[in-house]
């Protein structure tokens, strides 16, 4: 089967890491050269993913995952997080979240799919917006603890980390609107066939 044109744009996210670590590794800077391989291998986890269990994530989920990564790791590495602050952080945190939340999404259909556990849309929404926040709080603590140990910067103060949470809070509102909105819409037997790359139903 032949791969959608737009998973290209993912590769070239893939693509522009490497050079990301590459040139830390090339400056000697191991502190950044080794998450940002971390974020590359979480880049390829939707092919490992696929090869285990057969599933195929639409081009889109991909490519916002190797989106947000990118994001990230050229903040850090290539100081876009200095030469364009606030606004770049801003973004990074808004696509990140709203990456977190779809597959927040994804992984109450994957449940589903591969055992008894069944959600209702209540519990789906809330638990979109719950998986988003607590991811965006875990990298807080994350950003926090790293300036305790190492004496970063990676926070500027509370209103920088309030700023963060909220943007965290505005992807995971939107795409649990938009979640709240197709549910009413499309069965969940068919957002699954959706997901999966199959023509789905519209609800009578």
């Amino acid at each position: 089967m032949m791969k959608p044109s737009g998973i290209f744009l993912a590769y070239l996210m893939q693509a522009l890491i490497l050079l990301n670590v590459a040139y830390s590794v090339f400056v000697g800077n191991w502190f950044l050269a080794i998450p940002g391989m971390f974020a590359f291998f979480l880049t390829i986890v939707p092919h490992i993913v696929e090869r285990r269990v057969h599933i195929t994530l639409p081009w889109e989920i991909n490519f916002l995952i190797a989106l947000s990564l990118y994001l990230h790791v050229a903040g850090h590495i290539s100081g876009f997080y200095d030469t364009f602050s606030p606004l770049y952080d801003k973004i990074a945190h808004f696509i990140s979240a709203i990456t977190i939340a779809i597959l927040g999404f994804v992984l109450v259909f994957l449940l589903e799919q591969f055992s008894e556990q069944r959600c209702t849309r209540f519990m789906i929404v809330y638990f979109i917006i719950m998986f988003t926040m607590g991811l965006g709080a875990i990298w807080e603590i994350y950003e926090f603890v790293l300036d305790m140990l190492f004496g970063l910067q990676l926070q500027h103060g509370l209103e920088d980390t309030m700023w963060d949470l909220i943007f965290d809070l505005a992807g995971a509102l939107i795409i649990a609107s938009g979640a709240n909105f197709y549910l009413g819409k499309i069965t969940k037997e068919d957002i699954k066939s959706l997901l999966f790359g199959i023509k789905y139903r519209i609800k009578e």
